[in-house]
């Protein structure tokens, strides 16, 4: 049964090249075309918040795999996420690549823990079959 645990708003005006903001007040940001599209400095566009979102949820998800098997990730894990713009055809789409180093686990433990993240992450559930997501581990395709 689904259980909804949370909802986040935000809204926008002026496409990319306006300003969002979330109902909370802590997003409160100029947006822009990306800099290398010709967009302004010193703003953010769709595609560095999708990158900073999906970051942050797959590190949750990799604490909640380690939780479960009884283990604690290094605070210095880090997981970096890429997300391309493309355009093919009249239409445009996303990719992301997710690079994940773990620091403190073998590399059979690493990508046993980055394999199961990526099956409860809500960023990756939400994307499957949606878009393209490789999965890296310190670089190396996974």
């Amino acid at each position: 049964m689904k259980k909804n645990l949370y909802t986040a708003d935000a809204s926008a005006v002026g496409g990319r090249s306006g300003h969002v903001r979330s109902a909370t007040g802590i997003i409160d940001l100029d947006m822009s075309v990306p800099e290398g599209l010709g967009g302004k400095k010193n703003a953010t566009n769709p595609e560095e918040l999708f990158a900073a979102g999906y970051a942050s949820c797959f590190q949750q998800a990799l604490l909640v795999i380690a939780q479960k098997a009884g283990d604690r990730l290094d605070p210095e894990t880090t997981v970096q996420c890429s997300v391309t713009l493309f355009q093919e055809g009249e239409a445009y789409g996303l990719s992301a690549v997710l690079d994940v180093d773990l620091k403190s686990f073998d590399q059979e433990k690493t990508l046993d823990m980055v394999r199961q993240a990526h099956q409860i992450c809500p960023y990756s559930v939400g994307t499957r079959g949606n878009m393209e997501v490789e999965l890296r581990v310190k670089g190396e395709a996974v």
